[in-house]
């Protein structure tokens, strides 16, 4: 085997785009049910160049949609949904800036009547917990707190990071799930997400499409669904756990939605999607607050702020992609015009890959790993495209210019 191989399938020649500060590492889309052996990920496409498919589409939103139009098709919408009594529209939301921003717009200037349902976070951290009581009570909002089995979730985030350094795994599934699921509980035929994921760089062609793919849908094979890199079906043989325990993580079935006639879309078609001005409007409406410091790893003090574990999350995509939660916000402030290229460049420089101690013992106790386990996992998945190890020391090959 080549000496700088890629070990997750990326292309073992490193770009970065010319007009934010992603690089073709980023994957092209998260694989929610990935096996130990599903590392066929293909980089972020990159246009005429070196423009990255996010910028790419940024300039489609600023020049091509008719956002207006889209407007109307979102009253539209609304109005279909829309009753006299319970619940319109079910709305998965942390009581963060974005879905503060998604469900007080849906409330207050459409008139619907969201029931917003929270995916527990692994560790509340302290602003975390405020923000979802202040989104409910200065917000006004119903609010269900989901909080999946403990014991199991913590076994697939601990099997997620050793398997593949994705701690985050478990919860993003759940995430995903759980506005589907709570639907079909409370017969409300209609979910609105926050943003596409496409918006930040996956195929082009997925940001003009307003509802979630229905693949994500087609499979209920425990066989066939891996957790932290294992199918159900191994899970239930290695472990105590039944098959009921795992119903949160478990798509529910495509032809119970069109049964219901359920409907799963994204805000982020319908208005063109600004984090940092969904900051502004949470803060006014909601009572959202930033945190006190800065995350680590980045600049900011207000993005994905309410789990002590996320720290991690993005410290493993440094790890196996050479792109850390600098370089995930300063891309995105770039493409909305908060900063410059050039500003982006200084912040990755000064902030991607700093190592997030303030809950790394918490960390550690939550997935059951020591220190030096914790290092031996997180040194195999260095790829050596990326990586090189001198006298003993880590160093990352290429940084964006």
């Amino acid at each position: 085997m080549k000496k700088n191989y890629s070990l997750f399938g990326m292309p073992e020649k490193i770009k970065y785009c010319t007009k934010c500060v992603i690089s073709n590492q980023r994957p092209n889309a998260i694989i929610e049910f990935e096996s130990k052996n599903t590392f066929e990920k293909q980089g972020i496409t990159f246009e005429n160049n070196n423009i990255c498919s996010a910028c790419k589409f940024n300039e489609i939103k600023e020049t091509k949609i008719n956002w207006e139009e889209r407007n109307k098709q979102l009253e539209i919408l609304c109005d279909k949904y829309r009753k006299k009594s319970g619940y319109d529209v079910i709305v998965p939301s942390s009581g963060g800036k974005d879905s503060g921003y998604v469900s007080h717009i849906l409330k207050y200037k459409y008139k619907m009547n969201p029931l917003t349902v929270t995916w527990a976070p692994h560790l509340y951290s302290d602003i975390g917990w405020k923000n979802l009581q202040s989104f409910i009570s200065v917000g006004g909002f119903d609010n269900v707190l989901f909080t999946p089995n403990g014991k199991l979730h913590r076994l697939l985030t601990s099997l997620a990071f050793k398997n593949l350094l994705h701690p985050f795994q478990p919860f993003i599934i759940g995430q995903k799930m759980i506005g589907p699921l709570i639907a079909l509980k409370f017969d409300v035929p209609f979910v609105m997400f926050g943003e596409n994921n496409a918006e930040y760089g996956n195929n082009l062609d997925d940001n003009f499409k307003p509802e979630m793919d229905e693949k994500f849908f087609s499979n209920q094979n425990i066989e066939n669904i891996y957790l932290g890199g294992k199918s159900i079906s191994a899970l239930l043989k290695d472990n105590e756990f039944n098959l009921n325990d795992f119903t949160p993580y478990i798509p529910p079935k495509l032809e119970d939605l069109k049964k219901k006639k359920i409907e799963v879309h994204f805000f982020s078609y319908y208005k063109k999607w600004d984090p940092q001005e969904s900051y502004y409007y949470a803060f006014d409406k909601t009572g959202f607050k930033p945190n006190t410091e800065r995350t680590e790893g980045s600049y900011s003090k207000y993005s994905s702020i309410d789990d002590k574990i996320d720290d991690f999350h993005y410290f493993t995509t440094y790890i196996k992609y050479g792109l850390g939660r600098a370089s995930y916000d300063a891309s995105q402030e770039v493409r909305c015009g908060k900063i410059t290229r050039e500003e982006a460049v200084s912040l990755v420089k000064k902030y991607d890959g700093e190592f997030p101690k303030k809950n790394f013992k918490a960390f550690l106790e939550y997935i059951n790993v020591n220190e030096s386990e914790f290092w031996k996992i997180i040194d195999s998945y260095r790829s050596p495209h990326l990586w090189n190890k001198k006298d003993n020391n880590w160093k990352i090959k290429e940084i964006v210019k």
